[in-house]
């Protein structure tokens, strides 16, 4: 019931969207092609240098898209990995502050930024937490690869991941758009695969003009 109702919000933001949204309207070309690292996050490079794990949620995007605020970095490990994670994480003097809804844990880092441990269970994610290694932003930080981002995203489809969806897709060039479309086709739903088009579609609009 929960997931038929995100679809159906989900497309319904989709489709009003694609009514109202004409070529070029919104921020100008050349601050949508920006990317940028001002935020600055703590560093678990060290602490988590014997976990596979990647920079997912907004912070992510801003490999893919102009950087945006937000109040906190997330992560993410494979499940089997909690255990060991949120040890690492209280031997480094982080403050376990509760759970996630979506399976997870979350944190107070020492100098009192907020972290996010999200912890994946699909089979795709130890490939995808393999690639993330060699996925880098300008400070060094692993990010998750396009496909997993995208996907994440579409399955929370709250108004703001849909926004990040449309620019991060409507820049992405041919061969990452193939990708995205791949994975999607192996391990999204067919309303899934149909929103994704629409949200290339939206994200051109907005880069055109």
């Amino acid at each position: 019931m929960v997931s038929d109702v995100k679809t159906l919000t989900r497309r319904t933001i989709i489709d009003m969207a694609l009514r109202r949204q004409r070529p070029g309207s919104g921020s100008p070309r050349a601050f949508l092609l920006q990317r940028t690292t001002t935020l600055k996050w703590p560093d678990l490079s060290s602490i988590l240098a014997s976990v596979p794990w990647a920079v997912v949620g907004a912070v992510a995007t801003r490999l893919y898209m102009p950087e945006r605020m937000t109040q906190d970095l997330d992560i993410a490990i494979a499940a089997a990995e909690a255990a060991r994670v949120r040890q690492l994480l209280a031997d480094a003097g982080f403050e376990h502050v509760g759970e996630l809804s979506i399976g997870g844990s979350s944190w107070r880092a020492p100098d009192g930024q907020r972290v996010g441990v999200i912890e994946g269970t699909e089979p795709w994610w130890p490939k995808a937490l393999a690639e993330a290694q060699t996925n880098r932003d300008a400070d060094g930080l692993p990010i998750l690869p396009l496909p997993y981002l995208v996907l994440m995203k579409m399955t929370a489809s709250r108004p703001v991941d849909l926004g990040d969806l449309a620019r991060m897709l409507g820049q992405a060039d041919d061969e990452a758009l193939r990708r995205v479309r791949e994975f999607f086709r192996a391990h999204a739903s067919a309303e899934d695969c149909d929103d994704l088009e629409s949200l290339i579609a939206l994200g051109r609009l907005e880069l055109e003009g």
